[in-house]
C-alpha cells in the first residue's frame, strides 16, 4: 500500500505547502490554445465510415476548361479522360463553388465530388454584414468570438470558408490524380477553411486546404469521421483540428507550415477513463501521415485514447505532445495516447526567432508562411521528440527517435490549478504510469548513429512511469525501469512533485506570448544560453552564497584545521562542479551527481570540526550532508521510492536554514580550531594529565596578587619553573592545560584565569621534571 493511502491527509498538506511556495516564484501563464463552445462528448453510438466508390451525386468546378485542361494534362490516361467526363457533367448541373455543393446535400450518404482547380469561394468571404456583424459572444484570447452551434447556423461565414453543419455521412472527395491538385484556399480571410460540426460520418479526401487565420480542416463534435490523403498548411494555428470527437481515422495525411501542430486530436473522446493499459478500442487512429515543419508534428490537449502508429513528425520545434495545461478541454487530464513504431526525429527548428524579429507581428499575409515561416503560438522545447506535459496511462512503445538535439522524451506533470480546476486532491493527478518501452533510440532505421542530446528528461513526479533499460543520458540519471509485462516497474517512485530547480525552469519557461512579442529571459527554449539560462544563475547564486558563507566559516572556525581546510577544499570544487553541471551538455551525465557527493564531504568535514564547540550546528551540517548524500544517490543510482518529495526539497530548505545559522556561528567571536592531533583529537599532541587528585594548592603566599599567565611568561623568559601563586579568586586546577613538549607536568597554579600552555607560547619548563612553586615575589623586587 503506498503512502498516500495509508495517510490520506498528508498529500493535501504537502502539496498545500508546496503550491503556496511555487506561487512565489511566478504566477501561471494564462491559458491559450483553442477555445470553444462548450461540448460534451459523442456518445459513442457511431463508426468509423468506409470509403464509397460509388458515382457522385454533386460536382463542383471551375468554368475555366483551358486551365481545367492544363492542370489535368499529365494525368494517367484512365483519370484523365474521367475527368474530362465530370467536367462535362458539371459545367451543365455542377456547382462552382463548394459551399453551394454542401448546401444542397439533402439526405445522408451523399457524395460530393471537387474537380481539379483553385477554389478560393469567393461569396464566402465578404465581412459580416446585419445580424452578423453583431453577433453578441464571448471573444477567445485570440481575439476571435466563441459562437454557439446556432449562431454558426445562423452566420455560416463569419468564420468559415465552408461551412458543414449537421449533415450525416456526407463524402468530399478531390478528383485529381495527388491532393495538390484541388485547393481550398481562404487566403488568411477566415479561421477555418472547412468547418465539419455535428456532422457524423464525414468522409475527406484527396485535396489540399490552407492559409487560414487557425485552422484548415476543422471537425468538431463528430462521432466518425476519416481524413483521408488530404494536405493542409500555413496556418496560423493547426492544419487538422478534430474536437470532442469519436470513431475517427487520420490515414496518408501531410501538414506543415502551422503554427501550432500539422494534427491535433484535442478531446478526443475518453473512453478509457479508469482503465490501465490495455483496453478495448481507441477513439481515434492517425496512421501513415507525416506532420513536418510546423511548431510541433502533432499535439492533443486532452488526446484521450488516440492510437499513432507507423508516421512520421520531422523537421519541427518538437515531434510530438500530449498535455492537460489548458481548461475548457473535455477529457481531461490527458490519458491512454498509444504510439507506436513512428518516425520521430530531427526536430530541431527555431521558429522562435520570428517573433523576436517582429516577423509574427505582421499581418498573416504579410508573414511569409509560404516561404517557410511558422509563428509558434505556445511555448515548448525545441529540439525535443515526444512531449508529455501533464498525462497518463500513456504507451509509446517500438518508435525510432533519433537526432534532437535537447532530448529524445521529455515528461512533466502539471498541476490541476494550471487547467482551472482548484481542488487539493487533483493536483497531483498527471505525469502516472507513463511507459517507455522497446524503443530505438539515438539510431535511424538503418542502424546508423543519430544521437540524441539526450534520451530522456523528466521532472521526478508520478507514480509507475517506466523506461526502457539503458538510455544514453537522462536527468534524473537513473530512472524506473520497466519490466517485460505492461505495469510491471522496478525501481519506481511516487513524488508529489518535481525537482524544484527544473519546476522553476519550468514556470519561466511558460510566460511566452506571441502576440505581444514576450519571450522569457533565461530560458534556453527562446535562446538563452551560458549564463544567461536560468538553471545556471541559480545554480551560480547558490554557489556564490554557499562560497561566501563556507569561506567566513572556514576563516573564522576551521581555518585552524586540517580537516576543515580539506573539506572546505572539496566544497570548492563540489560547488564549482554544480555550477557546470547546470549546463546543457553536463546536465545528463554524472557531473551533478558528483557535485553533490563532494558538497556532502564538505559538510560532512564541517561537522567533524564544530562538533566539539558548536554541537548544535555541527547536527545541523550533519543533516545537510546526510540529505545531499541521499540526493546524489536518489539521481544517480537509484530513485528513493515511498517519498513524496525528492531530497533535493528538504535540502534545499535546510540549506537556507543552516547558512542563516553558519551566518550568526562565524559572527560570534571566537578562536579558529586548533590543528588536530591523532585521531582528530585537538589536544592529541600534548601530554596526558596524570590520574589522581590536582596538587594542593599553597596557602601562604604572600598577598600579591600575579596571573598564572604572568608566571608561565616568565617561567619562559628565564628559563625557570612557573610558580604557583596565590589569588584572591582561585580557579579549579582542572582549567590548567598540560605541558606539551617537555614530558613534564604543569604546576596547579591559582589565578583568577588559568590559560593553556599552549597559548602562552611554550610549556612552563624546559627540564624533564615536574614545576615547582616559587617563592612569593616582594613589591618591587624580582620575579
Amino acid at each position: 500500500m503506498s503512502w498516500t493511502r495509508r495517510f490520506p491527509a498528508v498529500p493535501a498538506a504537502l502539496l498545500a505547502a508546496l503550491l503556496a511556495f511555487l506561487s512565489l516564484l511566478a504566477a501561471a501563464p494564462a491559458a491559450r490554445a483553442h477555445e470553444e463552445r462548450p461540448v460534451t462528448l459523442p456518445d459513442g453510438s457511431g463508426s468509423v465510415p468506409e470509403y464509397r466508390k460509388a458515382e457522385p451525386d454533386l460536382l463542383v468546378c471551375k468554368t475555366d476548361r483551358p486551365a481545367f485542361e492544363r492542370r489535368i494534362a499529365a494525368f494517367p490516361q484512365e483519370l484523365r479522360q474521367r475527368n474530362l467526363a465530370l467536367y462535362a457533367q458539371c459545367e451543365k448541373t455542377g456547382f462552382r463553388h463548394l459551399q453551394e455543393a454542401v448546401d444542397a446535400v439533402d439526405r445522408p450518404g451523399m457524395n460530393i465530388a471537387i474537380l481539379p482547380g483553385l477554389y478560393e469561394e469567393e461569396p464566402s468571404l465578404p465581412k459580416p454584414t446585419g445580424e452578423c456583424a453583431t453577433l453578441k459572444a464571448p471573444n477567445s484570447s485570440l481575439g476571435y468570438q466563441i459562437l454557439s452551434y446556432e449562431q454558426q447556423e445562423r452566420c455560416r461565414h463569419n468564420q468559415n470558408l465552408v461551412a458543414i453543419l449537421g449533415k450525416t455521412n456526407l463524402q468530399i472527395e478531390g478528383t485529381g490524380a495527388s491532393r495538390q491538385d484541388v485547393v481550398i484556399d481562404a487566403k488568411y480571410q477566415k479561421l477555418n477553411a472547412i468547418r465539419a460540426d455535428k456532422s457524423n460520418g464525414i468522409y475527406f479526401r484527396n485535396f489540399t486546404a490552407q492559409r487560414t487565420t487557425f485552422n484548415s480542416l476543422y471537425v468538431l463534435a463528430g462521432d466518425g469521421f476519416v481524413i483521408d490523403d488530404v494536405l493542409t498548411r500555413w496556418n496560423d494555428e493547426y492544419g487538422f483540428l478534430t474536437f470532442a470527437s469519436d470513431h475517427g481515422l487520420y490515414k496518408n495525411c501531410e501538414s506543415y507550415g502551422n503554427g501550432d501542430s500539422g494534427i491535433y486530436p484535442g478531446s478526443a473522446s475518453d473512453i478509457n477513463d479508469g482503465r490501465g493499459y490495455d483496453v478495448p478500442r481507441y477513439s481515434i487512429e492517425i496512421t501513415g501521415c507525416r506532420s513536418h515543419h510546423n511548431m510541433v508534428g502533432y499535439s492533443g490537449t486532452a488526446g484521450d485514447s488516440v492510437w499513432v502508429h507507423d508516421n512520421e513528425f520531422d523537421q519541427n520545434m518538437g515531434g510530438a505532445s500530449m498535455d492537460s495545461a489548458f481548461p475548457g478541454h473535455p477529457g481531461l487530464p490527458q490519458n491512454h495516447a498509444r504510439f507506436e513504431r513512428n518516425l520521430i526525429h530531427d526536430n530541431n527548428q527555431d521558429y522562435y526567432r520570428h517573433v523576436a524579429d517582429g516577423t509574427c507581428a505582421k499581418p498573416p499575409i504579410e508573414r511569409g508562411y509560404e516561404q517557410g515561416v511558422v509563428c509558434p503560438q505556445i511555448s515548448m522545447p525545441p529540439g525535443t521528440g515526444i512531449i508529455t506535459a501533464g498525462g497518463n496511462w500513456n504507451l509509446y512503445e517500438g518508435n525510432w527517435v533519433y537526432g534532437h538535439q535537447r532530448a529524445g522524451f521529455y515528461l512533466s506533470a502539471v498541476p490541476a490549478f494550471i487547467r482551472g480546476e482548484e481542488a487539493w486532491d487533483k493536483q497531483a493527478d498527471t505525469s502516472h504510469h507513463n511507459r517507455y518501452a522497446a524503443n530505438i533510440l539515438g539510431k535511424d532505421k538503418s542502424g546508423a548513429s543519430r544521437p540524441n542530446g539526450m534520451d530522456v528528461w523528466w521532472d521526478g513526479q508520478g507514480r509507475g512511469n517506466c523506461w526502457q533499460d539503458g538510455p544514453d543520458g537522462s536527468t534524473p540519471g537513473t530512472l524506473p525501469e520497466c519490466g517485460e509485462r505492461r505495469g510491471a516497474v522496478s525501481g519506481g517512485s511516487a513524488r508529489l512533485a518535481g525537482e524544484p530547480v527544473k519546476l522553476v525552469q519550468l514556470l519561466v519557461c511558460a510566460d511566452y506570448n506571441v502576440q505581444a512579442r514576450k519571450l522569457p529571459a533565461g530560458c534556453d527554449w527562446y535562446g538563452a544560453r551560458g549564463l544567461e539560462r536560468v538553471e545556471t544563475q541559480l545554480a551560480l547564486a547558490v554557489a556564490a552564497v554557499l562560497l561566501l558563507v563556507g569561506g567566513v566559516l572556514w576563516w573564522r572556525r576551521l581555518r585552524g584545521s586540517r580537516g576543515g581546510t580539506i573539506a572546505s577544499l572539496l566544497g570548492l570544487a563540489g560547488l564549482c562542479l554544480d555550477v557546470a553541471g547546470s549546463t546543457t551538455a553536463l546536465t545528463p551525465t554524472f557531473v551533478p551527481a558528483l557535485a553533490l557527493l563532494l558538497l556532502a564531504l564538505w559538510w560532512t568535514g564541517v561537522w567533524l570540526v564544530l562538533r566539539a564547540d558548536r554541537p548544535w550546528l555541527a547536527r545541523l551540517t550533519l543533516l545537510l550532508a546526510a540529505l545531499t548524500l541521499l540526493d546524489a544517490f536518489d539521481r544517480a543510482v537509484l530513485m528513493i521510492p515511498w517519498i513524496p518529495l525528492g531530497p533535493a526539497w528538504a535540502r534545499a530548505l535546510v540549506a537556507v536554514v543552516w547558512v542563516l545559522w553558519a551566518v550568526v556561528a562565524s559572527a560570534r567571536p571566537g578562536t579558529p580550531a586548533r590543528p588536530t592531533g591523532p585521531g582528530g583529537d585537538p589536544d592529541g599532541d600534548r601530554a596526558p594529565t596524570p590520574d589522581g587528585p590536582p596538587p594542593a594548592l599553597s596557602t601562604a603566599a604572600a598577598p600579591g596578587p600575579r596571573s598564572a599567565a604572568t608566571a608561565a611568561e616568565a617561567a619562559a623568559t628565564t628559563g625557570g619553573p612557573a610558580a604557583a601563586e596565590p589569588a584572591a579568586t582561585i580557579q579549579p586546577a582542572a582549567t590548567a592545560e598540560p605541558a606539551a613538549a617537555t614530558g613534564g607536568l604543569a604546576a596547579s597554579q591559582p589565578a583568577a584565569t588559568v590559560e593553556p600552555a599552549a597559548t602562552t607560547g611554550g610549556p612552563a619548563a624546559t627540564t624533564g621534571g615536574p614545576a615547582t612553586a616559587e617563592p612569593p615575589a616582594t613589591a618591587g623586587g624580582p620575579q
